[in-house]
């Protein structure tokens, strides 16, 4: 049985084939950090996402982001768990990849201060911590008066 940490590697080293793959093409010149990441729905489902660049910099969607949405695409918005692996395209991966800013504030608003977030260098080797943690005082739905999620 694979935990969620094996899901991101797997998402990870999906997005390390397909950049060998397609070197030197835009999109992978681009992707000097490869990320995968693996959500976890409160249901059980794993839900996968990796990078994906675009010349524009600005319409680069984030691992953490591209699993997120895929998942409430299909209708699922409880989640518990995220987990996230990264390094410099054909690096040996030394540190670990947290969710950048953008990711943070869109887990917060769909995922809530308590999702568990697993930034990891291998299977035996993270950091575990929660959404709170990494993004204090966040912003989300209670503070539009609406409906709260996870908040």
């Amino acid at each position: 049985m694979l935990n969620i940490i094996d899901y991101a590697i797997l998402a990870f080293f999906a997005l390390s084939l397909l950049v060998g793959l397609y070197r030197g093409s835009v999109a992978t010149a681009l992707n000097l950090v490869a990320v995968g990441a693996a959500l976890l729905s409160a249901d059980g489902r794993v839900f996968q996402g990796c990078n994906i660049e675009n010349a524009s910099f600005g319409l680069t969607n984030c691992a953490e982001r591209t699993a997120m949405f895929k998942a409430v695409s299909e209708g699922v918005t409880e989640f518990t768990d995220i987990a996230i692996v990264g390094s410099l395209d054909g690096k040996k991966n030394t540190l670990v990849t947290g969710p950048c800013g953008v990711c943070r504030q869109a887990l917060y608003e769909f995922c809530g201060p308590r999702l568990r977030v697993l930034m990891a260098k291998s299977e035996d080797d993270y950091i575990e911590t929660t959404l709170g943690d990494l993004l204090p005082y966040g912003f989300g739905p209670t503070n539009l008066e609406i409906e709260p999620g996870a908040d």
